[in-house]
């Protein structure tokens, strides 16, 4: 389904619209991606690492600036309690002992082929747009838990049993996702007009940075 026919009727704006087509990326980008058996060990530390250049300091900001956005008391509690936990348990020295692990703490070199992706999607996180913004972060948190599989399989074939970071957000961001796609409803109540055919402009920003760390540079 394309995002204009999701907006031909009144009742577009449906979350559960909105999540099938997320789904449908999401589905989209694992059957897309390659088998970590069949990359070289190069290829494998360069996926950990760009993944590590993106989020070790960027989720929290990208979050926080969901929380700035919000207008629902409701989503504030959400992303306060996801805060919450990336905080409380370090989520990005998590990452970090992943990376260090797996021996994939990012390089110039990997800083670089994301860079670029990576600041569209800041750029759009600091206009602060309260349904796109929240959307994209269900779209992320969705995405991560089936994402941790694939993250796990590539740092045991570099010879990593580094599995906390891994195992923590297969786990967590099931219960995250399912929260921040109540948070979209609640903001859609607030603010129907803002499902537009522009709804979905940050998920197709942090979906082609997604693509980004699997590919590398251009």
């Amino acid at each position: 389904m394309s995002f204009a026919a999701l907006l031909e009727a009144p009742e577009a704006v449906s979350v559960s619209k909105l999540e099938a087509r997320i789904d449908s990326l999401i589905s989209e980008f694992f059957s897309s991606i390659p088998k970590p058996a069949g990359l070289s060990p190069e290829q494998r530390r360069g996926i950990l690492a760009r993944y590590t250049a993106v989020l070790e300091g960027n989720f929290i900001y990208w979050m926080t600036g969901a929380l700035l956005a919000c207008r629902s008391e409701e989503t504030r509690e959400i992303i306060l309690h996801n805060l919450h936990e990336e905080v409380r348990d370090s989520h990005p020295d998590m990452m970090r002992r992943f990376a260090v692990a797996a021996g994939a703490v990012p390089n110039d070199a990997d800083a670089s082929a994301v860079y670029a992706n990576l600041t569209a999607v800041r750029a759009f996180v600091g206009r602060m747009s309260p349904v796109r913004l929240v959307l994209m972060m269900g779209y992320f948190e969705k995405l991560i838990q089936q994402w941790m599989p694939y993250m796990a399989e590539l740092a045991g074939l570099q010879g990593s049993s580094e599995r906390e970071y891994t195992d923590v957000h297969g786990v967590c961001d099931v219960e995250h996702s399912q929260e921040l796609f109540r948070a979209v409803r609640a903001e859609i109540a607030l603010a129907p007009a803002d499902v537009d055919a522009e709804v979905f402009e940050g998920v197709e920003l942090l979906h082609k940075l997604n693509y980004n760390v699997i590919r590398g540079a251009a």
